[in-house]
Parts: structure tokens; sequence; C-alpha cells
């Protein structure tokens, strides 16, 4: 039986984006059955593809060789007992498998000794003898297609791979991690509430293969949907690949609205006219968001009670820690608390949220735009955090307009992503008038790119409308403009 692949997993193997396999098998260039690739399928596809080249044998390199080191254990290597059922789980495949070809190979001994024997001098005896011992040898030769293979099963045993249904989206679960954990670093919009098994929120079917309780949970299951095969993701892990049903959100109506009591972390400066917050939230209660959306704060200071409704600059894949991007405002009590030390790290902030529908949409393999101006970067770095997480673009642009001295206050963060990222363009820029720098950014962009992606616009009205006005003028279709004036 030929060894097949899901498409995550294809792409990860020969180091290639999961939208260029998509394209290549609209195209007709790459064959699947079931939605899975053959290996010969995909060797025939990549003749010269290294498997260097996507870091998967770096990766395994890397755990041999640091396989004693605390960090390795704790972030890259499932836990003993994981690890021993899935080594288990994958005994017993190989166990069967074994079975199975040693049937096979009794059966092609009887059909040699028969027709040796039923046949005896007939033309056809030879033939049938050839042709029969040719397919043997094609059979057992040795081929590229086996690395593959081995890459693959060691693979599943450091990294299961989970495919949800029915949205069809596919995850890996990574070291330690929960179900749940790998799925939202991952980008998945899954449902939880308390993320340490109170609530069962996080209930999710186990379609196929196995799981394993990692931690115990509080919430009841009923004998009924245990038998059912019901488990909570974030108290089990994936011994094999998993195929699970679980309900995601499809949009900002899906999120409850949720009041959070966080602490201040800590005040960063990013720039003399800008603070990065850092809220930290209870381990028992997280803040369940989309990237892009933003939170209503509040805190009582010296001067009274202060209130502001700021975008969340973070990505959901870490729902406990949430950034947020202050600017200099004397209008704003909640900002003036912040610069002057009215609100110090250890403060109380409760959040109440999340707000807003400035998400992703829905289209998934198109490229992504995203023009920001000033304080506008905050949402659109949370959607491109979340973007990269979930592979959800075969390619990223950030255009960033500042209008005031400090306005690329994390231009390090997006040389970073440009240098580190192929596929990754950075296009910093400053005008003091936001409307005419909006127009001189669109203008400087390739019109026919812009219609084929998704554009995300964000910073002050002037300048999202102004940009607005200039993407429908270059062909973008209403469809694929997303704006917010925070």
């Amino acid at each position: 039986m030929s060894h097949r692949l899901s498409l995550s997993r294809a792409a990860h193997l020969v180091g290639v984006h999961r939208s260029a396999l998509q394209q290549m098998i609209r195209e007709g260039r790459l064959a699947t059955s079931e939605g899975m690739i053959a290996i010969e399928e995909l060797r025939r596809a990549f003749p010269q593809a290294p498997l260097e080249a996507s870091g998967a044998i770096e990766w395994v390199n890397r755990i041999k060789e640091e396989s004693f080191g605390r960090r390795v254990r704790e972030r890259m290597l499932p836990s003993q007992e994981v690890l021993a059922q899935r080594l288990f789980a994958q005994g017993l495949e190989l166990a069967e498998m074994r079975r199975t070809v040693q049937r096979y190979h009794a059966l092609v001994e009887s059909l040699a000794r028969a027709i040796d024997g039923e046949l005896g001098g007939h033309p056809a005896r030879a033939r049938l003898g050839t042709l029969l011992a040719d397919g043997l040898g094609r059979a057992l030769a040795g081929d590229e297609a086996d690395a593959i293979a081995a890459l693959d099963d060691a693979l599943r045993v450091m990294t299961p791979r989970v495919e949800v249904r029915p949205s069809g989206h596919e995850f890996q679960v990574e070291g330690r991690d929960s179900i749940l954990q790998s799925g939202l670093k991952a980008g998945l919009k899954l449902s939880y509430g308390c993320e340490n098994g109170t609530c069962g929120l996080c209930r999710a079917r186990v379609v196929d293969g196995e799981a394993q309780r990692i931690r115990p949970h509080d919430y009841p299951l009923s004998e009924a949907e245990r038998a059912q095969g019901h488990i909570l993701m974030c108290a089990y892990s994936a011994i094999t690949d998993l195929k699970i049903e679980t309900l995601e959100a499809a949009g900002p109506a899906d999120i409850p609205r949720q009041e959070v009591v966080t602490t201040i972390r800590a005040i960063t400066a990013l720039a003399d006219d800008t603070r990065l917050l850092h809220l930290q939230t209870p381990r028992s209660s997280r803040l369940r968001f989309l990237a892009g959306q933003s939170a209503d704060l509040g805190a009582a200071t010296a001067a009274g009670d202060a209130h502001a409704t700021y975008p969340i600059a973070s990505c959901p894949c870490d729902d406990r820690n949430l950034h947020f991007h202050v600017g200099r405002d004397a209008g704003d009590p909640f900002a003036a608390g912040l610069f002057s030390g009215a609100l110090r790290a250890g403060d109380r902030v409760t959040l109440v949220g999340p707000v807003g529908g400035f998400v992703l949409g829905p289209a998934e393999g198109r490229p992504l735009v995203f023009l920001a101006c000033d304080l506008g970067f905050a949402p659109v770095k949370s959607l491109v955090e979340y973007a990269l997480s979930a592979d959800a673009a075969p390619s990223y642009t950030v255009a960033w307009l500042a209008t005031r001295p400090d306005g690329h206050y994390l231009a390090n963060q997006c040389r970073a992503w440009a240098e580190a990222l192929d596929g990754f363009a950075w296009l910093p820029a400053t005008h003091e008038d936001p409307a005419a720098g909006a127009e001189a950014l669109v203008d400087g962009m390739d019109a026919v790119a812009l219609a084929r992606s998704d554009v995300y616009v964000a910073g002050p009205e002037a300048f999202v409308r102004a940009a607005e006005f200039a993407l429908r003028g270059a062909g973008v279709p209403g469809g694929s403009l997303f704006t917010f004036v925070p």
C-alpha cells in the first residue's frame, strides 16, 4: 500500500506553502486521493526537493543533539508517558504491517508453486514466472520515497497531526502541549473557556485515532459522551494522528463577551509618545478573541476611574498575555495614567471584550496586504502574527505610514519579519498628511497584485478613507477590502 500524506505534511516535507500544492492540484499537476498525496506522487512532482530544505531533518537532528537539554525536553518533546504511548501505537501499526507483508509473501510463494505445478511445460509458465519475479523486484526495490516515509513516521511520533471536522483545518501537536494549545498556536478558532478543564466548552469527539489525558479535569463527561469518544481538548494530547469533530468560531459573533480582571505585567516605552501595555490574565480566566479585535479597559487611578478602548496588538495564540499600543493623548485618561505613572506594574485593570469586527476574512490562500498609519499598526500586528501562525497566506505586505516622528515604533519587528520570511515585504513611509500619505502608498503598489489580494487598512479616519478610495480605484473589490478606525 502506498504511503500517503496529508496536504500539510507534504508541504512541510518538501518545504513549500500549502497554497502552492493546492494550486498544483487545481491545475492537475499533482494527483490526490481522498485529500491525501501518495509519496510517489510527491516525489514525481518534486524530484529535486531536498528534505533538508523543509527544516524537518535539522529539527529531528537538533532533538538528538540536545536530547538532554531541559528546554528541549519541555518545549519540543512530549512527556515520557505520551511518547511511550505514541511509540506503542506505532509499534502496533508496524506489527500489523509486518503480518500483512508476511501474508502477501506467503500468497506469492503459493502462486509461484501453483504456476510450477499447474502449468508444467506450458509456454506461459516461463512468462508468468518472469512477470512474478520482476514484480517482486520492483516492489522490494528501495527508492528515495522511503526516506520521506521514514521522516513522516518520525514526525508522526513527535508531532501527530490533528484534522478538525467539519472545517478540514489541520494542525500538529508539539511538545507537551494539549490538543487545544496546539490548535490555538496554529491559529485555529477553537471553542474554549477556561483552558484548565472546568468549563467543558472545549469538548470534541474523536472520530479516528487515539488521544490520551495528560492532566486532570473537573468537568464531568457523561458515560454516553465517553462512549461516543468525547474528550476535553485542554486536557488531552494526541497519541496518533487524529480526526476530531468540534466547532470553530466563524466570526466575531461566535466569540462571547467576557469580563476579566487582569494585572499590568509591564509598561514599556516603544517610543517617546508610545507605550506597550502588557496585561496578564489569571490562568483560569483567559481572553478568547480574534486577531484584530479590541477590548475595553478600565482602571481606578488617583485622578478617578479611567476607561479606554484599544486594539489588541498580540496574537490570540497567547490568550493570557495581551499587548496594547497606547499613544500619548491628554484627552485620554487611561493613556494619561500610563504616561504619568499613575498606572504601574501590578495594578489591576478590568478588561471587557472582545469588541470589533476587524478580523481576517474567510478566504484562505490569497496574498494579504496590510496598510497601517501610526497606531493603526497595533491591530495589523495582531492580524499578521495570527496569519503567520495559521500559515494563512502565500505572501504578506505591510505598508506602514508614519505621520509623527516616532510613527514606526516597531520598525525592528517589521524588519525581522521581512528578513526571516520568504514572501514578506515591509514598506515604511512617512508623510505629514495621512490622506496624502495613503494615496502615495497605494500609488506605489502593483495594482494587479492588489486586485488579487485581501487588503486590510487601519489608522486615522482620514488615512482609512483615502486609502479605501485609492484601493477601489486600483481594482480591489469591496469583498476583499477591510477597514478599521481605532
